[in-house]
């Protein structure tokens, strides 16, 4: 047995005017909690660091830049990575990267027990719309905000095991999990901020967007016979509601541990890595059961094309 007690750190709301301070002392809460249930990796969400900020319209961008992180750790973030070194358990958390040539990235991060970045991820499925939309309840400019990622999907080799990151909306696009899968990813970790409200369909029922939150999450693991602890940024920020719903999904697509709440919430499974090897031997074998020769329109073209009439 490769053993992982993996937890998932839900956060709370994050209001726009909460330093990074603050969030960083009730992310060390959660990982006092993880040392206590003697966690080897803890999951935080997607912008763990800030309000998700892509529902603010602003045209100046030295205003957007303020949401984002020139480098980590840095000096908000040093106690946490200190404190998870001492007590040797892994992270991820997502936040809004700047790089030193000037892009902007949604970006997922991975360490090792001892503290140190193995692995970065940056959201490649970016959703919403980039210029001001008065039809929408809300506004939703991560298109305004991030770049494509410009990583892929790579996979790292920590824990005795093999892991891949995701960020939101990547949760909901197969090929997601499909690229990690092809390299015999074991445990996926994901964060995410998602609106309770769609904002082009406000109408649709809010157990209808939970239901969609999950069974992505559940069919990736699935498919691809793997763990994913799916973490959720919750509640309502600012008069803007995000939902809950972090769960740890195991390789069969079944959850098995999910949140109460939408605050400051930590979820603790013990995911044995081997748990992968039936469904990737048997059903889900690629290199027996994969026919790559019908799958052409998946690179070949984006959208989609009607047959002639």
């Amino acid at each position: 047995m490769r053993n992982v007690r993996a937890a998932a750190a839900q956060m709370g709301p994050i209001q726009k005017a909460d330093s990074r301070e603050a969030v960083v002392a009730r992310m060390l809460v959660l990982l006092d909690q993880a040392k206590e249930a003697g966690a080897d990796l803890v999951v935080y969400p997607e912008l763990t660091l800030t309000t998700f900020f892509p529902r603010w319209y602003v045209t100046d961008q030295d205003e957007v830049d303020q949401w984002f992180e020139r480098e980590m750790p840095n000096a908000a973030t040093e106690p946490l990575f200190d404190r998870a070194a001492d007590y040797g358990i892994a992270l991820s958390l997502g936040y809004a990267e700047l790089t030193e040539d000037g892009h902007h990235f949604n970006t997922q991060i991975l360490t090792d027990k001892t503290g140190k970045i193995i692995g970065k991820y940056r959201k490649v499925h970016l959703p919403g719309h980039d210029e001001y939309d008065p039809e929408r309840t809300h506004q939703h400019l991560e298109k305004r905000y991030f770049e494509p990622g410009d990583l892929g999907f790579p996979v790292w080799r920590v824990l005795d095991g093999i892991f891949g990151m995701a960020v939101c909306n990547d949760r909901r696009w197969p090929e997601t999990y499909r690229v990690m899968g092809l390299q015999g990813v074991e445990m996926i970790v994901l964060g995410y901020n998602t609106p309770t409200v769609n904002s082009q369909k406000a109408e649709e029922a809010g157990d209808l967007r939970m239901f969609h939150n999950h069974i992505v999450v559940q069919a990736g693991a699935y498919q691809n016979a793997c763990w994913v602890v799916s973490v959720a940024k919750a509640g309502d920020e600012d008069g803007h509601p995000l939902m809950g719903g972090s769960i740890i999904v195991n390789p069969d697509g079944v959850i098995v541990a999910q949140a109460k709440t939408e605050g400051d919430e930590l979820l603790v499974h013990d995911c044995d890595l081997d748990a992968t090897v039936f469904g990737k031997e048997t059903m889900f074998d690629f290199k027996r059961h994969r026919r790559i020769e019908h799958y052409g329109l998946i690179t070949g073209q984006t959208g989609v094309i009607p047959p002639a009439e």
